[in-house]
């Protein structure tokens, strides 16, 4: 399937850049933030780091120490862009360690994610794209959210956006997308949540994303089933037949081209990928896993059905490897091209 034209994300003609929140401190974030600039810093498309200059400083390769420059807003950010890193400069309180987690690092990162969204939701940036966070030092310092997208629905809640409201949480990879029902939930949990309305509502939002942020006019979404072979007929679970198909003949009739539920097992290779745009999938893994198949390295998630365009990387935060140089930055790199091909679309 030939993925639809977008605007240039790197145009000449872009007004903004896009706004990277460094997410946590101690993780992978710095070193491929550098990298991703590194890669980018000819052909855009620019952004602006929301996080603390002497950290990213720190995280440059001997040959570009000196080539990071705090900036005072995202117009200077642009002006800089070529030549060094800009960052709007919101220090940490305490000292990191890479590799190590430590709750002391929350508010700043908090604050960082905040101070991006505010960005976005004046126009100062056309998009925002976020590093990974770990969600246990946030946790013990009373962080109330599950995660970084529920966060975001919560401070963009005021701001008015036309159509079905999200977060839906997509993943994208070369010609796959894969938006999730349920999302971090242990298995036995995400079956007993399932109902009609939660698939209804993220094929709503996942139909008005496709056309609003991916320029497909008339989408196409395939619903996976959750039993083996989609229940066959009832004899393999019934969820098909009580849930899933019901909910796909109430897409239908607004208008969405959904399919009933099928065998989630046949759903995911070259040829059946030509036949939609989008599947609906009811289980974190049902989406994750053939993301990561078809690009490992490259995935991003898309956070669907806000007033603001968010991307982010496909990963965590990657203790085990922080601060070791060995950190790929195709992922980030990938979630900064498309932030700005949807930010592109939707006229940013």
């Amino acid at each position: 399937m030939t993925a639809p034209s977008l605007p240039d994300a790197a145009s000449p003609h872009r007004r903004t850049p896009l706004a990277l929140s460094l997410g946590d401190p101690a993780g992978v974030g710095p070193e491929i933030v550098a990298k991703a600039w590194s890669a980018l810093r000819d052909t855009g498309p620019p952004f602006v780091v929301v996080g603390e200059h002497d950290l990213m400083a720190a995280a440059m390769p001997a040959r570009m120490k000196g080539a990071v420059r705090r900036v005072s807003s995202p117009g200077e950010a642009m002006e800089v862009f070529a030549s060094a890193l800009p960052v709007i400069d919101l220090p940490l309180v305490s000292p990191v360690v890479a590799g190590k987690s430590s709750p002391a690092h929350a508010g700043a990162v908090i604050r960082w994610i905040e101070t991006a969204v505010g960005l976005a939701l004046s126009g100062a940036v056309s998009g925002l794209v976020t590093a990974p966070i770990a969600k246990a030092p946030l946790y013990a310092a009373g962080f109330a959210f599950p995660g970084h997208t529920e966060f975001l629905a919560e401070l963009t809640a005021g701001a008015p956006f036309e159509g079905e409201r999200g977060p839906v949480m997509m993943l994208v990879a070369g010609d796959l997308r894969t938006a999730l029902v349920t999302i971090h939930q242990p298995l036995r949990d995400a079956i007993a949540a399932l109902d009609q309305e939660m698939v209804v509502h993220v094929g709503r939002v996942t139909a008005e994303a496709l056309a609003r942020d991916f320029g497909i006019p008339s989408p196409r979404l395939v619903l996976a089933g959750l039993n083996p072979h989609a229940g066959e007929g009832g004899t393999i679970g019934r969820e098909e037949i009580d849930i899933l198909n019901p909910a796909a003949a109430r897409l239908r009739a607004l208008g969405i081209d959904c399919s009933d539920a099928r065998p989630a097992d046949s759903l995911f290779h070259p040829a059946a990928r030509a036949t939609y745009d989008a599947a609906l999938c009811l289980y974190h893994d049902q989406a994750l896993i053939p993301v990561k198949t078809v690009d490992f390295w490259g995935g991003v998630n898309v956070t669907l059905g806000l007033p603001i365009v968010r991307t982010s990387p496909d990963h965590g935060v990657g203790y085990d490897i922080a601060g070791r140089g060995l950190a790929r930055a195709d992922s980030l790199i990938a979630a900064i091209r498309l932030a700005a091909k949807i930010a592109a679309q939707r006229g940013a």
